[in-house]
């Protein structure tokens, strides 16, 4: 096996790792795509924008001038294909008045298609940090919300007779 092959599958295996982080999360909320999807979606994206830069890099000289490469459409194939999964862990709950779930999952992992593209590009502090981020919005913020939400509403002002 080729050196270039195990780095390969060394950034896949850290896009995975990093999306499991935020997997393990959604996993403990109990929500639609957790630790498996998390994990699987960060790989993909990582490998699919690995796998074209290789495409590239392997034209010979005569397609090679002829060729030209837009990274950018790969991310946006990844962007296409997270789209799909996470439109699936969207619901609309009819016995709730009509309630929206699953949003922020759907969000996450549109994030953790992004840290796999972050590996993939060897930007690791990018997407360690986005990990954190991630990870601060779903735990803490979600906290914090939790918290707001158990509060009751303030009561209204009593009307004064006249």
């Amino acid at each position: 096996m080729q050196q270039p092959q195990i780095q390969m599958l060394a950034y896949v295996a850290l896009a995975m790792l990093l999306g499991g982080l935020v997997g393990l999360d959604r996993e403990a909320a109990r929500k639609p795509a957790g630790l498996r999807t998390h994990m699987l979606l960060s790989g993909g994206a990582a490998l699919l924008v690995l796998l074209g830069h290789v495409m590239v890099r392997n034209y010979d000289a005569k397609v090679a001038s002829h060729l030209t490469s837009d990274p950018i459409r790969i991310i946006e194939a990844v962007i296409t294909g997270v789209s799909f999964l996470g439109a699936g862990t969207i619901i609309r709950n009819q016995r709730d008045g009509g309630h929206v779930e699953g949003l922020t999952t759907a969000a996450s992992l549109l994030l953790a298609a992004a840290i796999g593209v972050s590996v993939a590009l060897a930007q690791f502090v990018v997407a360690l940090g986005l990990t954190i981020l991630i990870l601060s919005v779903l735990r803490l913020l979600g906290y914090v919300e939790s918290r707001f939400a158990e509060q009751p509403p303030p009561a209204a002002p009593a009307e004064e007779q006249p």
